[in-house]
């Protein structure tokens, strides 16, 4: 027998309220096909979280490409400097 997605959606928040079990006997469904359901909204909402995580750790490894690169120049310069004052301190 085919669902319609609305039912599904009122068959599994009907049974996180009231458990699955009990859920399951009052829609007059198999214990197994809303366990089912269930399953595969749990599996689609960590899908969803990990592609927010995914996103997020784009955004931190931009964030650290850029401080990364502005470290370099700074290392860079103090090299420069530093070579410098070793010449200086060559010359006196």
């Amino acid at each position: 027998m085919k669902y319609s997605k609305e039912f599904k959606e009122e068959a599994i928040r009907l049974s996180d309220e009231i458990g699955l079990k009990e859920a399951s006997q009052q829609l007059n469904l198999q214990y197994y096909t809303l366990s089912d359901w269930r399953s595969k909204r749990n599996a689609r909402e960590k899908r969803e979280k990990s592609f927010i995580t995914d996103n997020e750790l784009r955004e931190r490894n931009l964030e650290l490409e850029r401080e990364n690169a502005e470290l370099r120049k700074a290392n860079e310069i103090l090299k420069e400097a530093l070579a410098l004052v070793a010449e200086k301190r060559k010359n006196t």
